[in-house]
């Protein structure tokens, strides 16, 4: 594990020694702030023009509830604006080292394949987690001026830090494939968008393909963490998928070491 550390903490210095972290930190928290606004705008428009219709046939006012008409609507836009975030943070931990080929040193060095996956994973983790830490400040805001249920906003930011584990497993494997970062970060787009809009296809495939189908959506599990319900096949459906894309980066970098050979 020593090898791990010491190569998540070199890449997670590389990251914070170049603009390139804050750039999407900044870009990130700018996005979120809209949809924030956006949606507490809404909430509290809807809830002032009830109240107001409540007065005006002097009926009890209906019930508004927080959690399913803002929060809910705020950690799912988060959930697909990361899909196009996190490729930003992955798209250069291998095909960076393919460019520069340092790739090599890393190949016959001591250090093993699964040490090296290990500590870029956990450094751009790191640095997405530092992502959605920074949205807490929204939390903060809603518990100041309201009464959110802080058990369905713990489930979500637990949902988001699964989903982005997930991300950054298949964003880490796509990265040992090329030395172009830009296509790296393409691709990984690309195929975070398949995994978000096949569990569409369950509308149109037949029982059991569209069962399948749904279950491998990602995004679609994360509605339950976003309702406050944590399930054990979600979270395992999650840590699933990244012990099989970092599988996979493993794999693609023994290949490469024996080409090397």
């Amino acid at each position: 594990m020593r090898n791990t550390w010491i190569i998540f903490r070199r890449e997670l210095r590389s990251y914070f020694s170049s603009p390139l972290a804050y750039a999407v930190m900044a870009g990130f928290l700018l996005i979120a702030g809209f949809f924030f606004y956006a949606i507490l705008t809404s909430f509290l428009n809807t809830a002032l023009r009830s109240e107001m219709q409540a007065q005006y046939y002097r009926m009890a006012p209906p019930p508004i509830n927080v959690n399913l008409m803002a929060l809910r609507p705020f950690f799912h836009n988060l959930a697909v604006v990361l899909i196009f975030t996190v490729p930003l943070i992955t798209m250069r931990l291998y095909a960076e080292e393919f460019r520069n080929g340092t790739i090599e040193l890393l190949m016959t060095s001591p250090v093993r394949n699964w040490e090296t996956v290990l500590g870029k994973a956990l450094a751009a983790f790191v640095l997405y987690a530092s992502l959605i830490a920074g949205t807490l400040v929204y939390a903060a805001i809603l518990f100041l001026s309201g009464k959110p249920e802080p058990g369905q906003i713990i489930t979500s930011y637990i949902g988001l830090l699964l989903l982005g584990g997930a991300f950054v497993a298949v964003g880490i494997f796509l990265s040992t494939l090329t030395e172009n970062q830009i296509v790296a970060g393409f691709l990984t787009i690309i195929l975070l968008l398949l995994f978000w809009v096949v569990g569409w296809a369950d509308e149109f495939a037949g029982p059991g393909v569209g069962s399948v189908l749904a279950y491998v959506s990602l995004l679609s599990h994360f509605d339950e963490f976003a309702k406050g319900v944590i399930d054990l096949k979600d979270v395992v459906l999650y840590l699933s998928f990244i012990g099989f894309f970092l599988f996979l980066t493993h794999l693609s970098l023994e290949s490469k070491r024996w080409r090397t050979r």
